[in-house]
């Protein structure tokens, strides 16, 4: 499993999640629980706005977490790691350690509520879950070698996701 390990670009996965979700909504859930697929449907009315927030809140995440790499003048190439040329600690880094896959995150829960089912939230936990195990875990390896006692006494500082 390890030969996995920052190989899979995060959008891909990300992509890979979404279509995962949109096919237990249309009908995949079958295989998680018997019966007609409207029946795990969510009609709450607002769920469409509750969706579009997510949506708008997760691309601002992304995009601010972006915009302080390209401040700090670092490599944002999530399969480089060992490029990075600077520890970015402020700003959202300072509440988040990774701020970009939260952004994502928030994206596929946004999909999710679109979707109205909540089934779709597997494709949210799949996503955490392999971002997490193929992409920040090593990833924080490498900034560990990186960047020593700065990279530590952040991590202690710092939460993973939030």
């Amino acid at each position: 499993m390890a030969g996995l390990e920052l190989k899979v670009p995060p959008p891909l996965v990300g992509l890979a999640c979404a279509l995962v979700m949109k096919g237990i909504a249309l009908g995949g859930t079958e295989a998680l629980a018997p019966g007609p697929a409207d029946a795990l449907s969510v009609g709450w009315p607002l769920l469409r706005v509750v969706a579009v927030a997510l949506v708008l809140a997760g691309l601002a995440i992304d995009v601010v977490g972006v915009l302080s790499f390209r401040r700090a003048r670092t490599t944002i190439n999530p399969l480089k790691p060992a490029n990075s040329s600077a520890l970015v600690t402020s700003g959202i880094y300072g509440l988040t350690r990774n701020p970009m896959y939260l952004g994502m995150a928030t994206l596929l829960l946004g999909w999710a509520a679109w979707l109205g089912t909540p089934w779709a939230l597997a494709g949210v936990a799949l996503f955490v879950a392999w971002i997490t195990r193929f992409q920040i875990v090593p990833e924080e390896r490498v900034l560990a070698r990186l960047f020593g006692a700065d990279f530590e006494a952040y991590r202690a500082r710092v939460r993973r996701w939030i």
